[in-house]
């Protein structure tokens, strides 16, 4: 099975811009179809973005237009640009696929302060 690392959280302020990375532990080629997820204290975890082998991309109503996923299959990895940051985007983030898999990533810590 595949393990996901990811990195790039941290502190911002609302409208501010963060990065987020993901390092598979083996070749993600064969894989259809990647995402971010993320959860919020109290609530579930979500799918936010996703990005499938042949470039299409979706995105929750509530990140669209904000958010923009990407995938390099040639370096293993999935990134996350993130933009114009709300305190609602404040979540634990993970990447996976999707559907998911076990075991999840630690994730990486993103607060939007107001």
């Amino acid at each position: 099975q595949v393990q996901y690392v990811e990195s790039g959280g941290g502190l911002v302020q609302a409208g501010g811009s963060l990065v987020l990375s993901c390092a598979a532990s083996k070749s993600i080629f064969s894989i259809n179809a990647m995402g971010w997820y993320r959860q919020a204290p109290g609530k579930q975890r979500e799918l936010v973005a996703r990005v499938s082998n042949n470039g299409f991309r979706n995105y929750v109503d509530s990140v669209k237009g904000r958010f923009t996923i990407s995938r390099d299959s040639a370096k293993n990895t999935v990134n996350l640009q993130m933009s114009s940051l709300k305190p609602e985007d404040t979540a634990v983030y993970y990447c996976n696929q999707d559907p998911p898999s076990v075991p999840w990533g630690q994730g990486t810590q993103v607060t939007v302060s107001s």
